[in-house]
């Protein structure tokens, strides 16, 4: 499985979390990853390169820190204008279809503030909708998130298990359901052949 991390943080050279995510997939196999801010801070979105780079890949990690309930403003660009109609949706547009979607999200507050009457009154999950909707429109696989509570507050060590977490998840593919279910049913019939023998 060829994974692509999309990272939107405009400030990665401060961020403690990101930039650790960021260096722990840099040294993975089957990982490309692709700072937007790196490459587009002062020029124009090359929407040519970034369809070709989402085609090369099985799944896509969106790698960000929330920003006001949402991605920094150049991942809401970048979704502006690479995935266009008649490609990632519309009519023929299906060059998205059945590949995996993710997100990697660096939270400064705590878990219990993303809930129903904490402070931020609603969950992680409930936010993240808008995402959850735009894969569907282009067909992709929603799979779980990797969250990072409390980003701004966190020891050095915890950030280094935070990286294990972060990387475990993104190349875990055994998130997409359909794959841990068609494992399980492989395991089975091992198992069941295995005590006809």
């Amino acid at each position: 499985m060829k994974t692509l991390v999309l990272i939107a943080h405009p400030h990665i050279e401060s961020s403690r979390v990101n930039k650790k995510w960021k260096e722990s997939a840099l040294n993975q196999t089957d990982v490309t990853v692709h700072d937007l801010y790196e490459t587009y801070c002062d020029q124009p979105i090359d929407v040519k390169v970034e369809q070709q780079l989402l085609l090369a890949h099985d799944r896509i990690v969106f790698q960000f820190p929330l920003y006001w309930y949402s991605s920094p403003p150049l991942l809401k660009q970048w979704f502006d204008e690479v995935f266009t109609f008649g490609w990632a949706h519309g009519p023929g547009g299906t060059k998205l279809t059945g590949k995996e979607w993710v997100l990697a999200i660096s939270i400064g507050s705590p878990e219990h503030s993303y809930q129903a009457g904490g402070y931020n009154l609603f969950s992680v999950s409930e936010i993240t909708k808008p995402f959850q909707a735009s894969a569907s429109l282009v067909g992709m696989i929603y799979l779980p998130p990797f969250i990072e509570y409390r980003s701004n507050k966190i020891s050095d060590y915890d950030i280094t298990q935070s990286s294990i977490g972060y990387v475990k998840h993104i190349t875990n593919t055994e998130l997409n359901p359909k794959i841990r279910f068609r494992n399980y049913l492989k395991q089975l019939d091992e198992s069941t052949l295995s005590v006809n023998e």
